[in-house]
């Protein structure tokens, strides 16, 4: 049904949208930092009525029990951000995905669960190098 209603909005055609960044804006899924004189006066989403949007937010809220490299992925955005942030924030990961398979004909390789963990994995012990370098220390690792 997503995709369905993804079609009948969009269209197959996206040479309207110059890139991804325009076509996720053009869908309200992009942060709007209203400033003025360099002071932030708000933040969040544009509001825009879009169905297409809708849809996306739908689809990403349907992650939550999803055995994929999506899905472990909005799991860990919903426990630092909280849900309705997550949902936007994967809503605009399904809409660059979207424009990339429509625009070029990529196809989306899903590389599972497994591989998210164990690449975060890596990247939070690449974290804790840095800041022990960062101390003068070393850090060892033990095989059990």
């Amino acid at each position: 049904m997503v995709a369905q209603t993804l079609l009948s909005e969009v269209g197959l055609d996206m040479s309207r949208w110059k890139t991804e960044s325009h076509f996720a804006s053009w869908l309200g899924l992009c942060p709007d930092n209203r400033i003025s004189g360099d002071k932030v006066l708000g933040r969040g989403t544009r509001r825009v009525v879009n169905r297409a949007a809708t849809a996306l937010r739908q689809a990403a809220n349907t992650l939550m029990r999803s055995r994929s490299y999506l899905g472990a992925q909005y799991r860990r955005l919903r426990t630092k951000l909280g849900a309705p942030k997550a949902i936007t924030a994967m809503a605009h990961r399904l809409a660059r995905l979207v424009y990339r398979m429509l625009k070029y004909g990529q196809t989306y390789i899903d590389r599972g669960t497994e591989y998210y963990e164990e690449r975060f994995r890596q990247q939070q012990i690449q974290l804790l190098r840095k800041r022990a370098a960062k101390l003068g220390l070393k850090v060892a690792e033990i095989h059990a």
